[in-house]
């Protein structure tokens, strides 16, 4: 009988986990809060190795396909006046020669599904609210009610992962706050930017913006310096309004942009952090991607980690299935390097880009010699 598995989060980590899971031929129920995957959010980076995992999941042609094809950047002033061009990198994705992949993150997760259409049990809408580990399974409650038994239950729902509180830290102490908001969201393309990205920087605030792969809209990201504010968690509106009054600073066009902040349908705000764990695993229960190790945007590496764990976590399971404690411990002791490495990116008193030097050397921070053929 195949091993069943409860995979908890439907973004990169978790679809990516449920694809090499039932690849090596478990059988696998998803489940996420949401009542759709999300759409929106910011250009993420595949790189290093994570290529070589995309590859080996037959979907490097279609995601690269999909890439955002931006031309460069201009670094402008608190108005939107260009300061300094660059036709060489962004901000977003780095070196425009570099080989990787920068793709927005709701197209990589549209085609992740798409792999796995018609092999897993999808529930949307859905998430865990109790667990029972009687040591030979798990017995998971669902908010609707019901309660259904798994061998194993992974968690991939993120940075304040209701997995990790259930069975590992339930008060959140392995999350290291980094001092920093972030909201992303979209907006019309009201400068008109065509494959071409603006970035606005001063020592406490900074914006981003980019179009999608049509021009037809942007995709605005800010980040300001503040204290951790939990109680906004949940409230969108509240999230807005926090996010606008710390946007004083801009004027012109920038603030033109920021205007259109309250009416947009696609919102995301969270206070970055990044996810120290002394252990990603507990009797049955193990972490995956931001869940257990967030490297926090500010390291440019979090789908690239979520897309090697995915690949590690399940390499290992598949082969002692029936003792996963052994595959758990083999999982982490492979990914804690890889892990340290992309963590080290992030330097919040670092002004310019991560010197290339120290991306090469994290993005290929791990051997992977053991993936199958993409043949």
């Amino acid at each position: 009988m195949k091993p069943t598995v409860l995979i908890s989060g439907g973004g990169v980590a978790g679809l990516a986990t449920a694809y090499w899971l039932t690849r090596f031929g478990m059988q696998c129920t998803l489940i996420e809060r949401a009542d759709t995957l999300r759409t929106g959010g910011q250009a993420v980076d595949v790189r290093g190795v994570a290529l070589e995992v995309l590859r080996a999941m037959r979907l490097e042609s279609s995601v690269r396909a999909r890439r955002t094809r931006f031309r460069g950047q201009s670094r402008v002033d608190r108005n939107g006046v260009e300061l300094q061009r660059d036709d060489t990198r962004t901000f977003s994705g780095g070196r425009l020669d570099s080989g990787d992949i920068e793709v927005f993150r709701d197209d990589l997760c549209s085609q992740l599904a798409q792999a796995l259409a018609g092999q897993v049990e999808v529930r949307m809408g859905n998430s865990i609210t109790g667990l029972v580990d009687d040591g030979s399974g798990i017995t998971a409650r669902f908010s609707g009610g019901e309660a259904r038994r798994f061998d194993l239950l992974i968690g991939a729902d993120g940075v304040y992962s209701n997995v990790r509180r259930l069975a590992i830290d339930a008060r959140d102490s392995c999350v290291q706050m980094l001092g920093v908001g972030m909201a992303l969201f979209t907006a019309p393309n009201l400068p008109g930017l065509d494959r071409w990205e603006w970035m606005y920087r001063d020592e406490a605030f900074g914006l981003v913006a980019y179009p999608t792969t049509d021009n037809a809209e942007l995709r605005v990201g800010v980040g300001f310096a503040c204290d951790p504010t939990p109680g906004l968690r949940g409230d969108v509106q509240a999230q807005k309004a926090h996010t606008l009054a710390h946007c004083g600073v801009l004027g012109g066009d920038l603030a033109a942009l920021m205007a259109t902040l309250p009416q947009s349908p696609r919102f995301h705000y969270s206070d970055l952090a990044q996810v120290h764990l002394p252990q990603w695993s507990s009797g049955r229960t193990v972490l995956v991607g931001d869940a257990a190790c967030c490297a926090s945007p500010f390291s440019g590496q979090g789908t690239s980690l979520a897309l090697v764990g995915a690949f590690v976590l399940a390499r290992e399971l598949a082969r002692t299935a029936r003792d996963p404690q052994e595959a758990f411990g083999r999982y982490e002791q492979r990914m804690r390097p890889f892990v340290d490495l992309n963590q080290a990116l992030v330097d919040l008193t670092r002004q310019a880009p991560i010197p290339d030097a120290q991306m090469e050397q994290a993005k290929y921070g791990i051997a992977l010699s053991d993936l199958p053929s993409a043949a």
